[in-house]
């Protein structure tokens, strides 16, 4: 992607081709299986709607969304298709998901009833999906808990109350390929299905796979397998296979224009703390973003940007508002581009890149990015305010 000309003090620039496609070349390694598209927080920081939308046009059978407010923001956006939600606290009213057909999951029988007040009060079956603990041991039933569970969606199912569309788990190690929990996992979740079978319920889809489950365990499918962070361009599992090497194109770019450039002579201490000083003369560049706006402050003195033609390193403190670039002796002016991380194109350094420095994963880089960062989506496909 050509990025347009940077006229801000900062953006964040997404490229919704490259979402689309992303999206294309994970439903061909599902093989037959279905795909959503996974659109949580905020898109993973790219945009909810913008996201989802570009993820339909390359093919998403299905959207995810963590909590009901995301998924209902989608059908005020108009998207009519699958969208599955999963995450709710007791009390919660299910009333407006169950009128907008949207899929709604159930860990445990109290919450099951409240999904079923919520149907008979809108007077339609709840679409919902049964979610089974197989070794995360975070959401879902427990496999004490799962046999109550599954009766109680029978009965409701045989009530009319609603009607179970889904049954599922997720992977915890599956960015490690080899770790015994994935072929433990997957045996559990294939003997909690067993219970389903014995009282008759037919899920439309079985769901097991997350991005990397997609990825490395293809055998994993089942009926539909959920992609997050890859259908972004990141690679759920660096350590194991890259970006590029599963064709995968980043799409979002951060990036600032310089507020300041002055010189400094060897010795001068940079930000607060003086944590670091100038090993020579040299040039530095002030960025006017900073931790405010989502720039992690573990990338002090450790993540590089694209500035003034090549890498250059963060020197000393991320502040709240701005932090300082060592750019050696290259010119440079004030309002000059300065790229934290994009597609990888041109040398610029990655979102993986800064995962790695700043000692965490790229999901958190794309998804705290933001503050007073103005977000711009490109395409030249026409996927911009479809």
């Amino acid at each position: 992607m050509t990025l347009p000309d940077l006229d801000l003090r900062a953006e964040i620039v997404v490229d919704l081709d490259a979402i689309a496609r992303n999206v294309a070349l994970l439903k061909q390694k599902a093989g037959g299986a279905a795909l959503m598209t996974v659109v949580k927080a905020d898109g993973y920081g790219h945009g909810l709607v913008e996201s989802a939308r570009a993820a339909r046009a390359g093919g998403a059978d299905w959207l995810g969304a963590a909590v009901l407010e995301e998924a209902l923001a989608l059908r005020r956006a108009g998207d009519t298709g699958r969208v599955l939600t999963w995450l709710a606290v007791p009390g919660e009213d299910y009333t407006d998901a169950v009128e907008a057909g949207i899929d709604v999951t159930a860990y445990s029988v109290p919450q099951l009833g409240d999904i079923a007040a919520a149907a008979r009060s809108a007077g339609r079956p709840a679409r919902v999906q049964l979610k089974v603990d197989t070794g995360l041991n975070r959401g879902g039933a427990t496999r004490e808990q799962w046999p109550a569970l599954v009766e109680a969606a029978a009965d409701a199912e045989q009530s009319g109350a609603i009607r179970v569309t889904g049954a599922w788990s997720h992977f915890a190690c599956s960015d490690e390929p080899d770790h015994p929990s994935n072929d433990l996992q997957e045996k559990a979740f294939a003997h909690a299905l067993e219970a389903l079978d014995a009282l008759g319920l037919q899920p439309e889809v079985r769901h097991l796979s997350n991005s990397a489950g997609t990825l490395l365990r293809p055998w994993s499918a089942y009926d539909l397998v959920r992609c997050g962070i890859a259908a972004y361009g990141l690679s759920p599992a660096p350590e194991v296979v890259t970006s590029a090497e599963l064709g995968l194109v980043p799409a979002m770019t951060a990036r600032a224009r310089l507020a300041m450039v002055k010189r400094l002579p060897a010795g001068a201490a940079v930000s607060y703390g003086h944590t670091w000083t100038a090993p020579r003369d040299t040039t530095v560049g002030l960025v006017p973003i900073g931790y405010g706006d989502g720039v992690p402050r573990h990338a002090s003195s450790t993540a590089e940007v694209l500035a003034a033609g090549g890498r250059r390193r963060i020197a000393g403190l991320v502040c709240m508002d701005q932090f300082v670039v060592d750019l050696g002796d290259a010119r440079a002016e004030p309002g000059d581009p300065v790229v934290l991380f994009g597609s990888g194109e041109d040398d610029a350094p990655t979102a993986q890149d800064w995962a790695e420095a700043c000692g965490t994963i790229s999901y958190e880089i794309v998804t705290r990015i933001g503050g007073r960062f103005v977000r711009r989506h490109v395409s030249t496909e026409g996927l911009v305010g479809r």
